[in-house]
C-alpha cells in the first residue's frame, strides 16, 4: 500500500456520544458495549491498541467490545486512522452511569383521553404504580399515579346525587363496555357530566325520577324492561344503556333518533355495567403536571440526590430536553445495584490516568507496558497483562498470533503505528526484540514500507506548529504521584526543535495553567527530536526541584537531555529519584 492512500473506506468521522440501549429490527435490545479504552490525553499507541484489541475481543471472547477514547486523537493518530480507513473511536469524557443507562425504554404511555379502567389495566399489566401520560402529539404532559387514579374511581366526598356523577363521553362508555352502538348522537365524543340511574324501581317510580332530573345528563341503565326503555327515550335522556345483550325493538330505536338519545347494548349484566361506567371516567383530572423528570445525561448520583426526599412519585421519566419526547422511565429499584459499565484498560493501569468514572466501573482486563501503581483494585480476579515491551500494540499483536488470527490490513496498520510511535521507530531504549518481531509481522500484513511510513507519520503533524500550544502540553500528558508529589509529564515528538523556540514562552505559561487546573505540584514538557534521539525538558517547578536536576541547563527552566527519548524508562525514573531527595511538606 502506498503511503497517503487509504483502504477505500469512508473517511473518519468523530462520534461523540454515550451508549444507549439500542433495539434491533426485531425489537431485541442489544447488549451493552464493553469499552476498550486508553488513557487520558491519548497518544497513538493508546488509541491504536484500543482499536486493535477491541477487534480481537470481538472475534474471540467479547462480541460487545468497542473501542473508545477519553480524549481526541492527535494529528498523527488522525493521519493513521485516515490511512487505515477506520473511524475515530467514540469520544467519552467519562463512564459514569446516567439516566439513559438505567431507564427502561420499552415503556407504555397513557393518553389524556384514556379512561380510568384503561389506565389501571396498563398499570396492572406492567406492574407499575404510575404511568407517563402523553398529549395528542405524543409528548410527555404529566404523570398518573395509582392513588390519584383510584380517587377518581372512588371519590371520598360524594354526597347525594354526587355518588351518581361520572364525567366521561358516550364513546368512552361504549368502549369500556364493549357495547354495540345502536344509535349515537351528536357530540358523543365530548366529555360531559352524566348522572347514572339504574332502573331498579317500578315504571311509575322511574317515570317520576326521570322527570325530576336533568334529561341532558341522565344515563339510564336497564335490562329488558321495554317500558322503562320507552320512558327514557320519550323523555329524551342523554344515553340509554341496555344490559345482558337485550336488543331494543325498532320502535324504541326510532323514538331515540327523534329524541336524540344514544343507545348502547352490552352483554354485561347491570351490576358490572354500573361499575365499569364509573371506570369510564377520563383520567385527565388525575394527571399531575408537577413531577420530577431527568435528561438522558443526568448522572446517577445527581438522580439519587434529587429523588431521595420524594416518596410520592413512583416512576421517573427520562425525556429529551428539547423535544420533551419520552426516552424511558426508571423506578427506585432500578437505582439499586445497576449494571456497571464494563471496561478494558489499555496502555495504562492506574485510575489517575483512566477515564473519569473508571473507579466506579467494572474493570475486566488490563493490557499495559508501564510501571504498576497501587490504586487499581478489583473485587475479583481479572486478566492483567503487563509486559516490558516498548508498545501496548506489541502485546496486542502478539495476542492475535496467540489466537492464530490474522488481522485485516487496517488493524495491522494500527498495530504498526502504535509500535512506531511508542518506540520512535525502534530507536527508544524501551524497544525489545518482541517489538521488532511484531512490527515486521504486522507491516507485512499491512503491506507498508516501515521507513516510509515512519517519515510520513512523524511529519504528519507537528504539535508545536499548531496555533494552539495547549495541544502540545495536553495531547500526550500523563499524571503521576511520587513521594507525595503530584506531577504531570507531557511529551511531543518533533523533527528538530525549530518550532519549539517561538512557542517557548506560551508553553511555559500553559504549564503554569496546567498546574493550577489540575492541582499539581509541578509540570513539564519533554520535546523529543526523533532524528537526533535527544530531548529538551521544559519544566515549571519550584526552585528547589529545579536545582536538583543534574541535566545540562539551557536556562533556569529548560534542560538539555542528550540521548533521552523515553518518558517511561528514562525521564520518569530520574525525576522520581530527584523527588525522593525532597521530603514533601506535611509528610
Amino acid at each position: 500500500m502506498a503511503i497517503g492512500e487509504d483502504f477505500g473506506r469512508k473517511s473518519p468521522i468523530l462520534i461523540e456520544n454515550r451508549w444507549v440501549s439500542e433495539k434491533t429490527e426485531n425489537g431485541a435490545v442489544t447488549e451493552r458495549p464493553t469499552w476498550v479504552m486508553g488513557h487520558r490525553n491519548p497518544d497513538t499507541d493508546a488509541i491504536c491498541s484500543a482499536i486493535a484489541y477491541a477487534e480481537l475481543l470481538k472475534q474471540t471472547r467479547i462480541p460487545s467490545a468497542q473501542a473508545a477514547c477519553c480524549g481526541p486523537p492527535n494529528s498523527r493518530t488522525e493521519w493513521v486512522l485516515a490511512q487505515a480507513g477506520i473511524q475515530r473511536p467514540r469520544l467519552m469524557s467519562d463512564v459514569y452511569l446516567r439516566a439513559e443507562d438505567i431507564c427502561r425504554s420499552a415503556v407504555t404511555m397513557a393518553k389524556a383521553t384514556d379512561t380510568v379502567i384503561e389506565a389501571y389495566r396498563q398499570m396492572t399489566e406492567h406492574g407499575f404504580r404510575s404511568l407517563p401520560v402523553a398529549d395528542e402529539n405524543g409528548k410527555l404532559m404529566g404523570m398518573l399515579a395509582l392513588q390519584d387514579l383510584l380517587a377518581l374511581l372512588i371519590p371520598s366526598t360524594e354526597k347525594g346525587d354526587e355518588a351518581r356523577q361520572v364525567t366521561t363521553s358516550t364513546e368512552n362508555i361504549a368502549r369500556i363496555l364493549d357495547a354495540e352502538i345502536i344509535h349515537l348522537t351528536e357530540h358523543c365524543h365530548d366529555e360531559q357530566n352524566f348522572l347514572m340511574m339504574v332502573a331498579g324501581s317500578s315504571e311509575p317510580v322511574m317515570q317520576e325520577r326521570i322527570a325530576r332530573l336533568p334529561k341532558d345528563e341522565l344515563l339510564i341503565i336497564t335490562g329488558d324492561r321495554i317500558g322503562v326503555q320507552l320512558q327514557a327515550v320519550e323523555a329524551g335522556v342523554r344515553c340509554l344503556v341496555i344490559t345482558s345483550g337485550f336488543a331494543p325493538p325498532s320502535a324504541i330505536i326510532a323514538a331515540a333518533k327523534d329524541s336524540k338519545t344514544a343507545i348502547l347494548v352490552t352483554k354485561r349484566d347491570t351490576a358490572s355495567t354500573t361499575q365499569l361506567i364509573r371506570g369510564a371516567r377520563s383520567i385527565h383530572n388525575a394527571i399531575s403536571e408537577e413531577f420530577i423528570s431527568f435528561s438522558p445525561d443526568a448522572k446517577l448520583q445527581v438522580i439519587k440526590d434529587k429523588i431521595k426526599n420524594n416518596r410520592r412519585q413512583a416512576l421517573f421519566p427520562v425525556c429529551d430536553p428539547e423535544t420533551k419526547e419520552l426516552i424511558g422511565v426508571f423506578s427506585r429499584t432500578d437505582l439499586v445495584n445497576p449494571e456497571k459499565p464494563k471496561l478494558v484498560l489499555v496502555d495504562h493501569n492506574e485510575f489517575s490516568q483512566a477515564v473519569s468514572g473508571a473507579d466506579e466501573a467494572h474493570i475486566i482486563e488490563v493490557i499495559d507496558h508501564h510501571r504498576l501503581s497501587g490504586n487499581l483494585v478489583t473485587k475479583e480476579p481479572i486478566q492483567f497483562i503487563n509486559k516490558t515491551v516498548g508498545s501496548t500494540c506489541t502485546i496486542v499483536g502478539n495476542s492475535f498470533r496467540t489466537y492464530q488470527i490474522t488481522p485485516d490490513k487496517s488493524i495491522a496498520l494500527c498495530i504498526c503505528a502504535g509500535i512506531i510511535s511508542d518506540t520512535l521507530n525502534l530507536t527508544s531504549p524501551t524497544t525489545t526484540d518482541e517489538d521488532r518481531e511484531i512490527l515486521e509481522w504486522a507491516s507485512r500484513i499491512a503491506n507498508i514500507d516501515v521507513d516510509k511510513f515512519k517519515e510520513f507519520f512523524f511529519s504528519a503533524g507537528s504539535v508545536l506548529r499548531s496555533a494552539d500550544v495547549t495541544d502540545a502540553v495536553n495531547s500526550d500528558r500523563k499524571e503521576f504521584e511520587e513521594s507525595g508529589y503530584r506531577l504531570s509529564i507531557s511529551q511531543v515528538e518533533e523533527i528538530g526543535f525549530d518550532y519549539f523556540w517561538p512557542a517557548r514562552e506560551a508553553l511555559q505559561e500553559t504549564l503554569r495553567t496546567t498546574i493550577q487546573a489540575n492541582n499539581l505540584d509541578f509540570a513539564c514538557l519533554m520535546i523529543t527530536d526523533i532524528t537526533l534521539n535527544d530531548s529538551l525538558l521544559l519544566i515549571e517547578a519550584s526552585q528547589e526541584i529545579r536545582q536538583l536536576i543534574s541535566y545540562p541547563k539551557k536556562d533556569s527552566h529548560l534542560f538539555i537531555l542528550k540521548g533521552v527519548v523515553s518518558r517511561k524508562k528514562q525521564l520518569f525514573p530520574y525525576l522520581s529519584s530527584v523527588l525522593a531527595e525532597i521530603p514533601k511538606e506535611g509528610d
